[in-house]
């Protein structure tokens, strides 16, 4: 990617998020399978784990280490404050060594490990500095270490999601999904199934490949996926990349939904009304995270709607890497008035027209934008 514009920060960002995607995979399977019990409630009660602080940590030290930590503003989800507590010692040595165990990898993904392993203010350092406000200038780098920790803490969907904003514009985004298949036939079937039945009889990579990392570049017209890295394998570009693209769908009768699977803050009610309004007769794919981005940019699902609660206010980290892979690949990402989403605001996406459409393709995007006009003053939002 040299010499392309942001082609530098891409290659860095592809990187490092593949060395998060294995990190947290390593995390899930010690929850999943004994459960460490590292799991704590924030102010909001909402769940944050280890791989939350472990990721910010990771991916906030890669990025000021190689541009330089005066030239690198970074939003994030987590805070220190949960972690400074006196109760979660055991949680802070926890992160401190999985930091450390996984930037002692970063070789094998063509970036520089530290000369030796952080200590704790260190790592405590590395995650405070994600303290940006972002804003209308500038470059800003956003990151959700581990969005839809629900389905991480569970054993499900969930994604690590580095975008790069430059003067209030998402301009290059990548996506690690580590249990969401290559092929799209694997869907249907929870990766555990797939992990047990491995140990019975080795699947070829080609058969059952979990996890992908998705990413793309503002203005090249293309979006790719790339899969992950295997056991001892090294990092090498292209990886084994391919095009990715959104589907040709524009029926509404012929759709797919995806939907939040939280009923927290979204209201799947009016969703529902609407989806028979326009004639979607397919059952709604219910997922945690920007996953749902993931499944739109590469033809999975054509539709994505998201209208909040009264009160509840988008973050820019939510949306910031899979609106710019979707465009890439084809899609439209609009609020529910059709106007683009404003990432110049800081962390909250500002003046949002009452909630978030993303389409497979305009002719799509038009008819649902119409319907939500037309459905919207028999609502309750």
């Amino acid at each position: 990617m040299e010499g392309e514009k942001y082609g530098e920060e891409l290659d860095v960002a592809v990187r490092v998020v593949h060395m998060a995607c294995a990190l947290c995979q390593r995390l899930q399977e010690g929850l999943v399978s004994g459960g460490s019990g590292l799991v704590k409630s924030k102010d909001d009660d909402s769940p944050v784990t280890v791989a939350d602080w472990s990721v910010q940590a990771t991916v906030s030290w890669i990025l000021s280490e190689f541009f330089g930590s005066q030239n690198v503003s970074i939003i994030a989800e987590e805070d220190v404050q949960t972690l400074s507590q006196a109760d979660s010692a055991g949680l802070l040595e926890a992160v401190v060594n999985t930091v450390n165990e996984c930037l002692a990898g970063a070789p094998k993904y063509g970036l520089k490990s530290p000369p030796k392993s952080l200590n704790t203010s260190q790592v405590l350092e590395a995650i405070s500095r994600c303290n940006s406000v972002g804003g209308p200038k500038g470059k800003h780098w956003v990151l959700d270490p581990v969005d839809g920790t629900l389905g991480f803490v569970r054993g499900d969907q969930y994604a690590v999601a580095l975008a790069l904003i430059e003067d209030g514009k998402v301009v290059i985004g990548v996506l690690g999904c580590p249990n969401y298949p290559m092929n799209k036939e694997l869907l249907s079937y929870h990766y555990q199934y797939h992990e047990a039945m491995s140990k019975l009889s080795p699947p070829s990579e080609d058969t059952w490949e979990r996890g992908c990392v998705m990413y793309a570049r503002r203005g090249s017209g293309k979006a790719w996926m790339q899969p992950p890295i295997r056991g001892d394998k090294k990092f090498v570009w292209p990886n084994s990349a391919r095009l990715i693209q959104v589907s040709s769908i524009d029926d509404p009768t012929l759709a797919t939904c995806c939907e939040p699977v939280e009923r927290a803050n979204s209201d799947h009610s009016f969703t529902a009304g609407l989806a028979h309004s326009v004639g979607l007769r397919n059952q709604p794919l219910r997922v945690y995270s920007m996953v749902k981005y993931a499944a739109i940019a590469r033809g999975d699902a054509e539709l994505f709607m998201k209208f909040a609660r009264t009160g509840y206010k988008e973050k820019i980290w939510d949306h910031a890497a899979g609106l710019v892979i979707v465009e890439e690949a084809g899609g439209v990402v609009t609020d529910a008035g059709g106007r683009p989403l404003d990432f110049s605001k800081g962390p909250y996406l500002e003046e949002l027209d009452r909630g978030i459409v993303v389409c497979s393709g305009a002719t799509l995007h038009e008819k649902i934008i119409d319907a939500v006009y037309a459905s919207w003053d028999s609502s309750n939002l």
